[in-house]
């Protein structure tokens, strides 16, 4: 539970702080090929969230904003209970999540699915 505290201080100070200065790091795949991966938007999206501008967020990265309770509930389960897990096929699961976040990727870049690039709504 300490290292999630201290993951989650060191994200959010990064995000602040690089948001502010404008040091943020830019998506590499993105950058090399020219395609969205199933995580680009996803640094705009948390700071849209620490903002309170949860449509936005959701327009940055629909999939993990969706995700991201789960997430959270997962990490904190497995910390939580470690040997009573409700997760009790845990490589299924990330077999399942790989597929989801692979196929999403794919999808995004296919013209018929812009609307899930990262977008600013203004």
């Amino acid at each position: 539970m300490k290292k999630i505290l201290i993951f989650s201080f060191i994200l959010i100070l990064y995000l602040i702080l690089g948001s502010h200065y404008n040091i943020l790091i830019p998506c590499p795949f993105k950058f090399i090929t020219g395609f969205y991966c199933p995580g680009c938007g996803i640094t705009r999206m948390l700071l849209a969230m620490l903002k309170g501008d949860f449509y936005q967020a959701f327009r940055y990265n629909p999939l993990l904003f969706l995700m991201l309770p789960f997430f959270i509930i997962y990490f904190l389960e497995i910390n939580l209970r470690k040997n009573n897990s409700i997760f009790k096929k845990i490589d299924k699961l990330w077999l399942f999540l790989i597929v989801i976040f692979i196929s999403y990727g794919i999808i995004r870049n296919i013209s018929a699915f812009s609307y899930l690039i990262p977008t600013v709504v203004d």
